[in-house]
C-alpha cells in the first residue's frame, strides 16, 4: 500500500506541475506583442503625405507673417505681479506645483509674470494664497 500512496502522490505533483506550465504558456502569451497593422496602411500613409506637401507650403507661408506681426516689444507685454503670502507647506501637490510654475520660492517673494492664459490659470487655482496686481 506504501507504494501505491507514492505513486498517486507523484501523479498529483505531475498534475500540479502541469497545470502550472499550462498557466505560465498562457499568460507568456497573452503578454506577447500585437503584431503591426498590414503594410497597405503605409503605403497610404505616403500618398497622403506627397498630396499634402503643397498645402503645409501655403500654410506655411502664410502663418509666417502673422508671428511677426504678433511679436510685441517687451514693454508692450503686460505683466503681473505675483506674491506669496501663504505657505505653500501641507497644500496639495497640484497647488505646490503652480507655486513653482509661477516661480515663487518663499513667503512674501514678488515675481513679474506675463499675463497669458496659463499663468493666469496657475494664479486662479492658487489664488487663496497670493496677492495679485498689475506690473
Amino acid at each position: 500500500m506504501a507504494d501505491e500512496e507514492i505513486v498517486d502522490e507523484k501523479k498529483v505533483v505531475k498534475k500540479a506541475a502541469a497545470r502550472k506550465a499550462a498557466t505560465k504558456k498562457a499568460a507568456v502569451e497573452s503578454a506577447a506583442p500585437k503584431k503591426a497593422a498590414p503594410k497597405k496602411a503605409a503605403v497610404e500613409e505616403s500618398a497622403v503625405e506627397e498630396s499634402a506637401e503643397p498645402a503645409k507650403a501655403a500654410v506655411v507661408k502664410s502663418a509666417a507673417p502673422a508671428k511677426a506681426a504678433a511679436a510685441k516689444p517687451s514693454s508692450a507685454v503686460k505683466r503681473l505681479s505675483v506674491t506669496l503670502v501663504r505657505s505653500k507647506h501641507g497644500r496639495l501637490a497640484s497647488h505646490k506645483a503652480c507655486v513653482a510654475g509661477l516661480g515663487l520660492r518663499r513667503m512674501h517673494q514678488t515675481v513679474q509674470v506675463i499675463d497669458t492664459p496659463e499663468n493666469r490659470g496657475m494664479i486662479n487655482r492658487i489664488h487663496y494664497m497670493l496677492t495679485v496686481e498689475d506690473a
